[in-house]
């Protein structure tokens, strides 16, 4: 066994570390000198600051491929169609979607609250999942009054409920994205088609500029890498 040493007792001591910072304690050429079986004070660790944590982005961004592959193992009339249809067209997230029926639906536009945050939403029924409702609608399937997407008994899905059901579809079509990567590409589909952040906002219903502005610039992002590759081809192509 390690013989244990107690902590000491360090006089403050200001020393200059590389992250610019100030070593108060003096605690950093103590730390390195620790040796495996001995314990560090809770003292020695005041002032350590933690490296922060880079951001993963998050769940993956469906791409226009991974959602013609879905489209392709989930044809039109079935439930699994309907619920991509719902969640690229609307944009929302699964506690919406979820809550989605006919009563929300008038002239055209589907009005309702985000159950997370309570923001009023009026936005458009896009022609593909006019499409596919009314085909669902044409064909008695189990479309409900109160909601568009229900389980095999016929209730509402949870929203938890709804996100595994969902996964399922996906490992079916083979495509790495889930329920809330479709929201992200739906707002990335809007970007690129020239909404802007405002717009962004009053359709998903977001509180904050710095979300929309987010995909605003990942559109810009592709655009420009379009553009840049454009002008490349054009120019092997005069030589």
């Amino acid at each position: 066994m390690p013989e244990i040493k107690k902590p000491e007792r360090l006089a403050p001591r200001a020393t200059s570390n590389r992250n610019g910072g100030r070593d108060h304690l003096g605690i950093l050429g103590k730390i390195k000198s620790v040796h495996p079986g001995e314990i560090i004070g809770i003292r020695t660790l005041i002032g350590v600051r933690l490296a922060k944590v880079k951001k993963s982005g998050g769940f993956h961004t469906w791409s226009e491929g991974e959602i013609a592959q879905y489209k392709a193992r989930h044809p039109s009339r079935t439930k699994a169609r309907l619920a991509l249809e719902l969640l690229l067209s609307t944009g929302h997230a699964r506690s919406d979607i979820t809550r989605m029926g006919s009563q929300h639906v008038k002239n055209g536009k589907l009005s309702m609250r985000r159950q997370k945050t309570n923001v009023q939403f009026d936005i458009s029924l896009l022609p593909d999942l006019v499409t596919e409702l009314a085909l669902h609608a044409s064909a008695g399937s189990n479309i409900q009054p109160l909601t568009f997407l229900v389980t095999e008994t016929g209730k509402p899905f949870t929203a938890a409920g709804f996100g595994n059901w969902f996964a399922d579809r996906c490992v079916e079509a083979g495509v790495p994205g889930r329920a809330h990567g479709l929201r992200k590409a739906s707002a990335v589909r809007h970007a690129l088609n020239g909404t802007t952040a405002f717009e962004l906002m009053a359709w998903y219903g977001w509180k904050t500029i710095n979300e929309a502005q987010r995909y605003v610039e990942e559109a810009n992002r592709i655009k420009l890498a379009e553009s840049a590759g454009a002008k490349v081809i054009a120019h092997l192509l005069i030589r």
